[in-house]
């Protein structure tokens, strides 16, 4: 009953405004509908180009290879941050979520780490059991046969074993470590690389001989190409699940068409979780107070500074109602914006201005990451200049989480719970 009557109501504020021309709400679900499955099959269509240069990668080791496959990822990750906005308020999507871009990893679970990482975890069992080095693994008294890496290894026995989330075999990340290795850079002046030149990216060093059986660095070199070969499967089976899911009559796309105001919701509830809690909190805030280089979402590659930016022009892509492909093609439709406007113009033009406000704060954090220092180095202690450049993000962010609030309740769409986070709402309790 009381869906019914915010419908209603919902339709007689839009039928009291005819002046603004408003788009039908199930019409705005349908184009945010499309959006995602054009979002995850840019995804899916990247994964796949990723997946050929890792092909190429193992079947000739070089450093040409190696930096094709790393450039392959790097282009993956735009389509994928951006699907990002999907989240939070779709249960598939986050159902799913997590065998793709589960993060932090302890990379000991899957091959070797610097000594100064540790031998042990009180928190993880698996931390340095360096699957790649061992075809047989024992933790807890439990017998693990890891002799062949299979897709099906990595995802019913390693990835997040122990019900840690911190044993990620799964997804973009554990690709990452594999092409990058681990960054040891912590937070001081960009390192050498083995030729002795600085690196141009802050980021991890791995050599492409740690794929190479003829002149293997490393060890186990055939074993972590096996490894990063069913990593890639793995990422290309669940990225055809997503876009099944959004397809007409998936899972996805069944939870948020047929009862427009349910949309809605999922629409503002991935808004306001992912710009607040998510983004401006657990990613952004959090390794800001604790000057943590770990906190770094693409932490191996250094590319957190555009995986930031594209989670931004995702919630732009949602509000607006438009999405630009990767072939350069538009996807477009009746938006969340018209029917904001024709609710409230103003309103409207706040949450437009909000969102490109914290579109530039961003891009200001990732220009800064490309041209003068890596966003590991802008959240170091004592750096002013960089840490208040990250600062202007998260506040935009919050600022623009608060537009979206006024956005709910004009709608009239009742209490959404959005994600938050200790560092936002007691920062007290991320040191306790």
């Amino acid at each position: 009953m009381r869906n019914t009557v915010l419908a209603a109501a919902l339709a007689a504020m839009l039928a009291a405004t005819p002046a603004m021309s408003a788009p039908a709400p199930k019409a705005v679900v349908t184009t945010y509908a499309d959006i995602a499955l054009a979002t995850y099959e840019d995804a899916l269509s990247t994964a796949q180009t990723l997946d050929k240069a890792i092909d190429a990668l193992i079947a000739k080791p070089s450093e040409t290879t190696l930096t094709e496959a790393r450039r392959a990822w790097l282009a993956a990750r735009v389509p994928y941050q951006q699907s990002e906005a999907f989240r939070f308020g779709n249960p598939v999507v986050d159902d799913w979520e997590g065998k793709v871009n589960a993060w932090p990893l302890d990379e000991g679970m899957i091959d070797y780490v610097d000594a100064s990482y540790g031998k042990e975890s009180d928190a993880n069992a698996y931390y340095v059991v360096n699957v790649i080095a061992n075809p047989k693994i024992s933790v807890g008294g439990k017998q693990i046969d890891a002799s062949r890496i299979t897709p099906e290894l990595l995802r019913e026995t390693l990835h997040e074993a122990d019900g840690n989330e911190a044993n990620v075999a799964t997804g973009y990340h554990a690709i990452e470590f594999l092409l990058w290795g681990q960054d040891l850079n912590g937070t001081g002046p960009a390192p050498k690389d083995r030729k002795g030149t600085p690196q141009e990216r802050h980021a991890g060093n791995r050599p492409y001989t740690d794929f190479d059986a003829k002149q293997c660095t490393g060890g186990n070199c055939e074993r972590r190409a096996e490894f990063l070969k069913a990593v890639s499967s793995l990422l290309l089976s669940d990225l055809k699940d997503i876009v099944a899911a959004w397809q007409k009559n998936g899972e996805a796309r069944k939870g948020v068409e047929p009862d427009p105001k349910a949309g809605l919701v999922a629409m503002l509830t991935g808004l306001g979780s992912l710009s607040y809690g998510e983004l401006a909190g657990e990613r952004m805030k959090l390794g800001l107070m604790l000057n943590d280089p770990e906190e770094e979402h693409d932490c191996f590659s250094d590319n957190t500074h555009n995986s930031h930016f594209y989670n931004q022009i995702g919630m732009i892509n949602v509000y607006e109602g438009r999405y630009k492909r990767v072939d350069g093609k538009e996807v477009k439709g009746a938006s969340l914006s018209e029917l904001v406007k024709a609710a409230d113009p103003a309103l409207d033009k706040e949450m437009r201005g909000k969102l490109e406000a914290t579109r530039r704060a961003m891009q200001a954090m990732k220009t800064r990451a490309e041209t003068v220092e890596t966003y590991d180095q802008m959240i170091a202690q004592g750096n002013a200049e960089g840490n208040a450049t990250v600062q202007a993000a998260i506040d935009a962010l919050v600022e623009q989480t608060r537009s979206i609030e006024r956005v709910i309740a004009k709608l009239d769409l009742g209490d959404i719970e959005l994600e938050g986070s200790d560092s936002l709402d007691n920062p007290s309790a991320v040191f306790e």
